[in-house]
């Protein structure tokens, strides 16, 4: 059986190198010795007094070597704006990929670390296509501070911004969408002073992560969710040094180590040398950092604000804050986009079901033009489907259904389509609910396929929704597949799922049929849309179906099935993005809360 080779990284120069001593004994005790490491200095200018200290930690399992990436610097040289990057080594982990090209995937830590955990089990971990695997910073989690300045400049959640002290790279996804590349044009047209390239990391990598257990990173920063001794690394994030302060919140890990180390005396007495001035200046220093972080958040031109106003459609950032709005309103079911003025469907305007010949053509020609508009989205990467998830809970189902999806694009209901169609059910015809306006006023080719392709059209007219109501009997009865967004509002790229509407579920409950909910959840992809904003890569999560209650009234049993909907929609976008759902209403809040708490 062939041996695993595991690639490990630091990155130092000769002042800190001693630290990076420490943290590589630690990992060299507790790594399992069923594998072989090569452990990769990353450096500039080390000293031979001190690389012969580093290379006694060597032996048959771990070899060492040091990598100057001085003739890397130079040969990238005129990419590289004129200010110090070259010279901070952090900088020098977003170079491992393409200075190894003969690596799959690397393990990179910082040298303020201590590993109490066999690092192999970080490498072996399967991260699939994601760039890196990391864990989350609690720096972002837990300051309200940082948590805003990397929301409104970085323009990534507080809760998906990772630490880039413990990074497992995968370095084929890090060449394959130009990681390296990205960043240098980042740093040409915006200086992040906060984070600095853990910043730029975070915005390439944005929903491309994937999340090692927060044992790996264990910040000295803030309330650990978990006792310190289950901490597979200890990280002694920003002025919290073990090596300057004898209070140092988990020394003792620290300390543990560095006196099994060649480096132990020279670090006594750093920290025995360690002046009060210096301790000022690290009080100092953070107080800056949170400051800086307010004044960057502030700033006019700010990343975010700059990317807004050189490259975003004014259109679609005016929704972006219409929809931070009408959430803080509370006002879920109010579409946030204006559709074209609508006129109302009268009951003799339409059969729903029993259609004629002439329109069974169009919708056969109706149906024929959508998928070759759909094909041609998908070519052109308009419209991405990265996954389908529970397509097996279609077929558990011998009847008609309602299903239900989160409505946020006007694309995401062919996305249920081809769900539909890869689930192969040639038994059941799928059709979707639509709004009325977008049934009779919609122009040109979009409003031909809203009339003919299989649609449901509401209406505000008593008389036409009894025929409506009807027709989604008959539907389910025969055995079909019914779309409906029971959120009743479209928020484009919205991501939460919304308090839902009843109605949806008492069509479900008055035919006695399942309702099966469907989520889609986004990330970014590598492709710019023509507004300058990524292109979403969607997942579709078909949940286990929800059936009727017995003994309970119609509306007991929509009440039920709405509820459970609404926890599964939960449940999904917890687990995919790693985000505690909340909502920033602030009228309202009574009722939003009854909701919520319902479920």
């Amino acid at each position: 059986m062939k041996e695993t080779i595991i690639p490990i990284f630091y990155a130092c120069d000769d002042a800190f190198v001693k630290y990076t001593v420490v943290s590589m004994y630690s990992l060299i005790q507790n790594a399992s010795k069923a594998n072989k490491y090569v452990l990769h200095i990353l450096h500039t200018e080390i000293s031979d007094e001190m690389k012969s200290v580093v290379n006694k930690l060597a032996d048959d399992r771990f070899e060492i070597r040091f990598v100057d990436v001085t003739p890397y610097l130079k040969s990238i040289s005129d990419k590289l704006p004129l200010r110090d990057y070259y010279s901070k080594t952090t900088y020098y982990r977003l170079f491992i990929a393409e200075m190894f090209p003969e690596y799959t995937k690397a393990v990179y830590i910082d040298s303020d670390t201590v590993i109490r955990g066999d690092i192999s089990k970080v490498y072996l971990t399967d991260i699939k296509d994601a760039y890196l695997g990391a864990c989350h910073e609690q720096a972002m989690v837990q300051s309200e501070v940082y948590g805003t300045y990397v929301e409104k400049v970085v323009g990534v959640s507080r809760y998906n911004f990772f630490n880039a002290g413990l990074m497992l790279i995968n370095c084929e996804q890090f060449r394959l969408h130009f990681v390296l590349d990205k960043f240098i044009d980042y740093l040409h047209y915006y200086n992040f002073v906060v984070t600095q390239d853990e910043d730029y990391l975070n915005l390439i990598c944005k929903d491309h992560v994937y999340w090692l257990d927060q044992r790996w990173n264990t910040e000295v920063f803030g309330e650990l969710p978990y006792p310190v001794e289950q901490a597979e690394m200890i990280h002694y994030i920003m002025s919290n040094k073990p090596w300057h302060y004898e209070d140092c919140l988990h020394g003792n890990y620290f300390w543990e180590y560095a006196e099994q180390t060649e480096v132990y005396e020279q670090l006594l007495a750093v920290r025995e040398n360690y002046t009060d001035e210096e301790k000022q200046r690290d009080a100092k220093s953070g107080e800056n950092l949170l400051a800086l972080a307010v004044s960057e958040t502030e700033r006019e031109d700010n990343f975010i604000n700059r990317i807004n106003r050189d490259k975003r459609a004014k259109d679609r950032v005016e929704i972006l804050y219409k929809i931070e709005q009408y959430e803080k309103d509370g006002r879920f079911d109010e579409d946030v986009e204006a559709d074209p003025p609508g006129r109302v469907l009268m009951p003799d305007e339409i059969e729903y079901v029993r259609k004629t010949k002439a329109e069974k053509l169009k919708t056969k020609f109706a149906f024929k033009m959508a998928h070759k508009f759909v094909d041609d989205l998908i070519v052109e990467k308009k419209l991405i489907i990265k996954e389908i998830k529970g397509l097996e809970n279609f077929s558990r189902m011998n009847s008609g259904a309602v299903i239900t999806c989160n409505h946020f694009n006007a694309f995401d209901s062919f996305a249920i389509q081809l769900a539909y169609e890869a689930a192969q059910q040639p038994q059941r015809s799928f059709w979707r609910v639509i709004r009325e306006g977008n049934y009779t006023s919609f122009p040109g080719f979009y409003g031909f396929l809203m009339r003919h392709c299989n649609t449901l059209p509401l209406s505000s007219n008593v008389d036409t929704m009894k025929k409506f109501f009807s027709a989604i009997d008959e539907l389910i009865e025969n055995g079909d597949y019914v779309l409906f967004y029971p959120e009743q509002s479209m928020w484009w790229n919205y991501r939460k799922p919304k308090p839902l509407k009843r109605g949806a579920f008492l069509c479900a409950a008055r035919s006695g049929a399942p309702v099966l909910p469907c989520f889609i959840t986004m990330q970014d992809s590598d492709v710019t849309g023509e507004d300058g904003f990524y292109v979403q890569e969607y997942t579709i999560h078909i949940s286990e179906p929800i059936y009727p209650k017995q003994g309970l009234t119609h509306r007991q049993q929509a009440e039920y099935m709405m509820k459970r909907n609404y926890e599964l929609w939960k449940e999904i976008y917890e687990t995919v993005y790693h985000i505690p759902l909340s909502y920033t209403t602030e009228t309202n809040k009574e009722q939003l809360k009854g909701f919520v708490e319902g479920v």
